[in-house]
């Protein structure tokens, strides 16, 4: 059977929190400052704004980047009941962050066999300071979460998101949930989206539209 997939992003959309954005203004507070507002504006691209910024981090810092997520990670609402549901509904949740794998991995480990895979920034500690990459990079985006997409092929696809790392895969995918800052983009350019507050919210529409 062909896969219907959901595609959705971790930061500020499954967690609470923004918490990639959280951790760079935490451990990287100077440039963070600076860059990331440029970033918002669509003033720098995702790869370059990102690099800069994570590229200043001491690898030495790893753990303790990881200990301030797990303390500082909260699901968002409905979410595990929204997981536990999508198998009757004939779905399966993808989780695509533009930040660290890793961190996804960490917060979602009691989940994880409920989802089918996490794709996101890899990161490479063995110099002095962090270096990120992914297999899904181009000019723009070191995560681009639509080549992810083109890589499943899936037959029926929803993405769910907050931000501009969503953008570009809200332009191709045929349905898209959006909070925040991707409405806004989204609404700027005239595309269709539905609005959610909380994964309830989600649910109740998947459930109305089988």
């Amino acid at each position: 059977m062909a896969e219907r997939l959901i595609f959705c992003d971790f930061d500020g959309t499954i967690l609470v929190e923004e918490i990639f954005r959280d951790l760079m203004r935490s451990f990287a507070p100077e440039i963070s400052a600076r860059v990331l507002p440029e970033i918002l504006a669509l003033r720098k691209s995702l790869r370059q704004g990102l690099t800069e910024i994570l590229s200043t981090i001491p690898s030495q810092k790893w753990p303790e980047m990881e200990s301030f997520v797990l303390a500082n990670s909260h699901l968002r609402a409905g979410f595990e009941e929204f997981l536990a549901a999508l198998p009757g509904l004939g779905w399966e949740l993808l989780v695509v962050t533009g930040g660290f794998t890793r961190m996804a991995e960490l917060v979602l480990a009691p989940l994880r066999g409920q989802i089918k895979a996490i794709h996101g920034l890899e990161v490479d500690l063995s110099g002095p300071t962090l270096r990120v990459f992914s297999p899904w990079e181009d000019d723009e985006e070191l995560v681009v979460k639509r080549a992810i997409y083109a890589q499943y092929q899936p037959a029926a696809a929803i993405c769910i998101g907050d931000s501009v790392t969503d953008l570009r895969l809200a332009r191709e995918c045929p349905r898209v949930f959006a909070r925040n800052g991707l409405q806004d983009y989204l609404r700027a350019e005239n595309r269709a989206f539905t609005p959610f507050d909380d994964f309830h919210d989600v649910l109740t529409a998947l459930e109305k539209h089988r």
